[in-house]
């Protein structure tokens, strides 16, 4: 009976020993269970109360449930994301992929090596973008740091002029004038646009010209001021640019060409209201064209429904004559925290937000429910209202995604509704401004986009902060200083600051930086490659 009972008990064990590596074995049938990671989302407060929070809503929700992952969204507000980034890093709980495009955010994190390298976990574990960066090394030339290992995934983007000038063709044709194209012709018809009643109203409330915020720095490009430039194949500091830019400004607030208060137009809005209202004739400024032409040109066009709007090529300045800044066409948008738990995970979900089918639903929606097919193939909103609802705030969800890599609906262009007249008007506008912005025979403005500036040394980027902003106030002062403080002595009080202030260390540094590796950075060389090849120019 004992013995009986004991051979029953051992064959009972021998039995659930075998079955148990059975149970152990992964049910083919069934999809890897999902592990737990945690992502950043910037809040620009645009997610509708409707429809919840940046960090729970239904485009949070479909992509948990159809992504790769268990995502915990963690809101970074858009415009102090520096600050909440340090508390998140310093307190060990940031997470595990974060979404930032500033260099000077993101630079700082990798000195404190809280990014992970990535180039083993692309080879190992990912599909999608490992193809990706092997169709576009450009993606590796901008994800790499300097110690040449990959730390930063990238997406790719439409090349299209990001800064533009705009001009009121009507006023030109009233008042009997040409386009400008060299800055003293600009002065002269900003100065007839101020002060001949181009609107026809008897008063004296036009504004020639927009210098405030974005405005004021497309100003600067048209000189070329911008801190670095090359010369005789060095790059150097530049000064003698800014004096001819100052001495312009300064002309237009003198003779009250220009809003005489624009210097308190900290965000533009003011500028773009009297755009708006058609009070302004020369309109530099930072654009997205779509929504330029749904914002302040149908704005425009219902308060002044005879305006004509065209752009202008940058005039010819002492500098010579340039390209205005471009879109970013290879951006670094995403590094994964050395702490994370689960970087396999992490590495799957990249995967998943860089195909062209998530990247085509964060941005238009659910077909048939938020889009149908158009008259050119292309998604077209079922519903506008249900859509900017729903769907028109999902951008940052999609920073992963390289729209342009969609052949047909990728660009631009195919964003304009050539049915609805504003956006005709808008998208010829648009296409205007490729052909005269888009001139590979000029050079490009500025060295390279900012973003693509070289990462200084900490000392080094102390010394050159700490000089930006009593520089630019110097000018400031030269633009609204009247005639006891001219441009002359901007210069000269400029650069007394910049040799002070150890200036020629920086200036050494970068002396040296692009002398030996130019060939690794990403400059106006190959932003031109990218934009001939996107818009088919020799």
């Amino acid at each position: 009976m004992i013995a009986s009972l004991s051979m029953g008990l051992l064959l009972a064990a021998c039995t659930d020993s075998d079955q148990k590596p059975k149970e152990a074995v992964d049910d083919p049938s069934k999809p890897p269970a999902k592990q737990d990671i945690s992502v950043t989302i910037y809040d620009k407060g645009a997610v509708p109360k409707a429809e919840g929070t940046v960090e729970s809503n239904r485009w949070t929700k479909w992509i948990n449930e159809k992504g790769p992952a268990n995502v915990k969204f963690v809101a970074v507000p858009r415009w102090e994301s520096q600050e909440k980034l340090n508390v998140l890093f310093s307190s060990a709980s940031a997470p595990d992929l974060i979404f930032e495009y500033a260099p000077h955010i993101k630079n700082p994190i990798y000195d404190q090596k809280q990014m992970m390298p990535i180039d083993e976990l692309i080879e190992k574990h990912s599909t999608e973008y490992k193809k990706l960066l092997a169709d576009n090394p450009a993606l590796r030339k901008v994800g790499m740091k300097a110690d040449g290992k990959l730390y930063e995934f990238a997406r790719l983007s439409e090349v299209v002029p990001i800064h533009a000038i705009l001009i009121r063709e009507d006023w030109l044709q009233k008042l009997n004038l040409q386009a400008p194209k060299t800055t003293e012709e600009l002065y002269q018809v900003a100065k007839a646009f101020a002060e001949k009643d181009p609107d026809g109203n008897g008063k004296k409330d036009t504004y020639g010209m927009a210098i405030s915020f974005q405005s004021g720095y497309v100003v600067d490009q048209i000189f070329q001021a911008t801190r670095w430039v090359v010369t005789d194949g060095k790059l150097v500091r530049n000064w003698e640019n800014f004096r001819h830019m100052a001495e312009f400004k300064k002309r237009l607030f003198d003779e009250g060409i220009v809003d005489r208060d624009y210097l308190n137009d900290k965000n533009g809005a003011k500028a773009k209201q009297d755009f708006i209202n058609g009070k302004i004739g020369i309109y530099p400024l930072q654009i997205s064209w779509p929504s330029f032409t749904n914002g302040e040109l149908a704005g425009l066009k219902k308060n002044v429904p005879d305006a004509k709007v065209a752009p202008i090529a940058y005039p010819k300045s002492p500098a010579g004559e340039f390209n205005p800044a471009f879109t970013n066409p290879v951006q670094a948008t995403a590094f994964v925290n050395r702490a994370a738990k689960h970087p396999e995970a992490v590495m799957k979900y990249v995967d998943f937000l860089v195909k062209q089918d998530t990247a085509k639903t964060l941005k238009y929606g659910i077909e048939n429910e938020h889009w149908k097919v158009g008259p050119t193939g292309c998604p077209v909103p079922i519903d506008p209202e249900k859509s900017k609802n729903e769907v028109n705030w999902t951008a940052d969800y999609q920073m992963l995604s390289s729209g342009i890599l969609d052949e047909k609906c990728g660009k631009t262009v195919s964003t304009f509704n050539s049915e609805v007249p504003i956006q005709k008007e808008g998208l010829e506008l648009y296409q205007k401004a490729l052909a005269i912005y888009l001139d590979p025979s000029k050079p490009y403005v500025e060295l390279t986009h900012p973003e693509h500036m070289p990462q200084l040394p900490k000392d080094i980027n102390v010394i050159s902060d700490s000089m930006t902003k009593p520089i630019d106030d110097i000018w400031v002062k030269a633009v609204l200083g009247g005639k006891e403080y001219t441009p002359e002595q901007a210069m000269k009080d400029a650069q007394d600051t910049w040799n002070k202030g150890n200036g020629k260390k920086v200036e050494d540094w970068f002396l040296n930086w692009y002398e030996k590796d130019r060939d690794k950075a990403f400059l106006a060389k190959d932003i031109y490659d990218i934009m001939k090849k996107q818009h088919n120019l020799k």
